[in-house]
């Protein structure tokens, strides 16, 4: 299944208390359990003004269902076409 990175655009949400995010987490984590198991988060990065989520799912449309529904922005939502990392080079 595709692997997507989602970023989002918050200002101010390196300043985000740890409570806050928790709260985004269990929002989110809610949303993904009512459209069952078709989709995945994985992970998230948060930066200063940003937050990149990367998730699995089937589709795009599906990646942006999930942010509609959760009220979660997603600015841009692009999907990965492979990894490297500093063993790729060996």
């Amino acid at each position: 299944m595709p692997k997507y990175i989602i970023e989002r655009e918050i200002p101010g949400a390196g300043s985000l208390a740890y409570r806050e995010l928790q709260d985004i987490s269990q929002k989110s984590c809610g949303i993904l359990s009512e459209m069952g198991p078709k989709i995945q988060w994985v992970e998230s990065y948060v930066t200063d003004d940003k937050v990149y989520c990367v998730y699995i799912a089937p589709d795009e449309e599906t990646v942006r269902e999930h942010a509609e529904k959760g009220g979660f922005p997603a600015n841009r939502i692009s999907q990965i076409r492979s990894m490297i990392d500093p063993t790729t080079g060996e």
